[in-house]
């Protein structure tokens, strides 16, 4: 299989589309058309993991932080992200970013560490905004199961852990083809009654080309009424950070030493102790400063994260417990995440998981 066609699996299990706006994530260096001789799954792409891919004959790195974020202009090597790619480069290594599309992911890094806590009854925390729309098109009756087939097929209808979804309605349509029309049914110049369904659909934004085209596609008229509005319905399945409720709630301490446990950290900062029970549990893999106010509104009891900085323990206002077990150990599970999705996927080439270490932060105990 080539690069391209290996990501456009990937992007089947994984909606790139719904990543944040900032982020730089896809192929980041390689070129599409060379073929995959192994892929190796990783979280940073360093110089060392280009090492490793090299070595056990992988020239097509996922990684979940792009290497390539910002600021690059030129490639000399002055620095850990130049010298990473220019290895890559000069090696035929192909690198690939997930990031954000995974930490938006309803399976993805969130679902990692709540399912690592052993919470139930999981909901988004942050739901994305915005990012949903309805097409209402008015198709002949007898045409009409083609028209919803082909919409599914192009990826309408998906709500949740539901698909097909659709609406239909009965109706009557008026049209009078004129000059230069090539009408489906009726004469020009007289008004024609047409028995029609109105089907309605809800689909993600990023979709919505290979939608409308997969109407068209199958629709018999040769102008296709329909319409396109933008919902201000959150998405429940997709967005950052998670919450969840433990079976049995317990203590703050006790609590506290469940999760250096489950992740194994010798450190947990956290605010101060409110002697609650902890039940509610939110959750933001990496840099979750941003989540704090949610995990207040969602009434969670507990709030894990990474990368918190002093005034942020303050938030609290002594009704949660928020905790940062570093920004590393809270996605310490995405590799292990995608090599399990990713090796039910493939099957003609080697998937294997970086060894090599790439987390920065070391302690002195």
């Amino acid at each position: 299989m080539t690069i391209r066609e290996v990501i456009s699996e990937i992007e089947k299990l994984i909606d790139m589309p719904q990543a944040e706006d900032f982020d730089n994530v896809g192929l980041l260096c390689g070129l599409p058309e060379r073929n995959v001789s192994g892929m190796l799954i990783c979280h940073d792409a360093l110089e060392n993991i280009v090492d490793e891919a090299i070595q056990r004959n992988c020239n097509f790195i996922v990684c979940f932080h792009p290497i390539i974020f910002s600021g690059l202009k030129s490639l000399t090597g002055k620095n850990y992200v130049e010298r990473a790619v220019l290895k890559a480069i000069e090696n035929k290594v192909a690198i690939y970013a997930i990031h954000t599309a995974f930490d938006n992911d309803f399976q993805g890094v969130n679902a990692g560490i709540c399912n690592l806590l052993g919470l139930k009854d999981l909901k988004i925390l942050q739901p994305k905004k915005n990012n949903l729309k309805q097409l209402n098109v008015y198709v002949p009756n007898d045409h009409s199961e083609n028209v919803k087939e082909a919409l599914f097929s192009a990826g309408a209808g998906n709500i949740g852990f539901y698909d097909e979804c659709s609406y239909k309605v009965e109706g009557n349509g008026t049209f009078r083809p004129i000059e230069g029309s090539n009408p489906f049914s009726g004469e020009q110049y007289v008004r024609e009654n047409a028995k029609e369904d109105m089907l309605s659909v809800i689909f993600e934004a990023f979709k919505q080309n290979q939608i409308v085209a997969a109407m068209k596609s199958a629709h018999p008229y040769e102008e296709v009424a329909h319409q396109i509005y933008s919902l201000e319905n959150e998405n429940q399945y997709s967005g950052l950070g998670m919450y969840g409720e433990f079976e049995i709630e317990m203590d703050e301490k006790e609590f506290l030493g469940f999760v250096k446990e489950k992740f194994n950290v010798s450190i947990i900062k956290h605010s101060d102790l409110n002697q609650k029970k902890i039940k509610r549990v939110g959750v933001l893999g990496g840099s979750g400063a941003s989540g704090i106010k949610s995990a207040l509104s969602k009434k969670c009891d507990a709030y894990l994260t990474g990368d918190l900085k002093y005034h942020d323990y303050f938030l609290a206002e002594s009704k949660m417990l928020i905790c940062d077990i570093g920004h590393y150990e809270s996605e310490q599970l995405v590799s292990q995440q995608l090599f399990e999705i990713l090796s039910q996927k493939f099957s003609t080439f080697a998937i294997l998981k970086s060894s090599e270490k790439t987390n920065p932060v070391n302690y002195f105990l």
